[in-house]
């Protein structure tokens, strides 16, 4: 179904009647992401939502629209609509660095709080301002050259290097998820929520209470130093370092995963 949140027609999904998990995916994603875990998660309420700019959501011109502060606003709005008090968090890479905001600025609003190979954003202006740079002219690429010749690039970053050990058939779905996407949300999701463009929230970890998981993949050596430096400062936190797989934990080893979530959620219910 489709909403209107702030203005932006959002497409979300449910499925389930129990205690509500909210699904954020990653970067190029859409709730087909987690269509896979619906088996597994059968004792949840699934929330599903394409992130602004990404699947069947609006992908508006403006790339201030995209702005974390503003994505969190409408997770709000969202759970509001549902008549959902919390919920039970779970994000991927950009939708982990989602999640991470949501949680910052809406802690009443989470139960439990899961980043999968996520990261607080940049500590310093310099890298702040290196990287927005990056993503403008990744952001500029895709609107000149168009998602399928971006996508083809995106999925041979060393980053996803593991997912070739995936089957073929796997490798397809991934692709054709991404490749649903379009250039002006891609885009302005990379100038307005990229790693760059969001504040750190480095300073704001210790005031996260929640209990919170973090899930890196053993390949993806980046984001398990950056899980282990969190740990460090989130007060109420574990970290779980998944055998063989890299960035995208949920598609490289799935089972595990979904097993992980569950468990962790049942554990540390508040």
């Amino acid at each position: 179904m489709n909403i209107f949140v702030n203005g932006v027609s959002y497409h979300v999904e449910r499925y389930g009647d129990g205690e509500p998990l909210l699904l954020l995916h990653g970067f190029t994603g859409s709730v087909e992401t987690w269509k896979p875990f619906l088996p597994y998660w059968r004792d949840y309420q699934l929330v599903l939502v394409d992130i602004i700019g990404h699947g069947l959501t609006d992908s508006p011109n403006d790339p201030a629209r995209y702005e974390m502060e503003k994505a969190a606003a409408d997770l709000d709005e969202i759970l509001r609509y549902f008549h959902l008090q919390d919920a039970h968090v779970l994000g991927y890479s950009m939708g982990g660095r989602l999640a991470l905001a949501f949680a910052i600025l809406y802690p009443h609003r989470v139960r439990t709080l899961i980043l999968e190979s996520s990261s607080p954003g940049l500590k310093t202006m310099q890298e702040r301002r290196e990287r927005m740079k990056r993503d403008e002219a990744l952001a500029e690429e895709i609107e000149q050259y168009g998602v399928t010749a971006f996508v083809e690039k995106w999925e041979n970053m060393p980053l996803f290097a593991s997912q070739k050990r995936l089957p073929l058939s796997v490798q397809q779905q991934i692709r054709n998820q991404r490749l649903n996407n379009n250039a002006l949300g891609l885009a302005n999701s990379l100038r307005g929520m990229g790693t760059g463009r969001q504040p750190s929230f480095w300073n704001r970890l210790s005031k996260v209470n929640v209990p919170t998981l973090l899930l890196c993949g053993e390949w993806d050596q980046k984001f398990c130093r950056i899980a282990e430096e969190m740990k460090e400062y989130l007060p109420n936190c574990e970290m779980i370092k998944v055998p063989e797989a890299g960035h995208a934990i949920h598609v490289e080893q799935r089972e595990i995963f979904a097993k992980i979530v569950s468990r962790f959620i049942t554990r540390r219910r508040v």
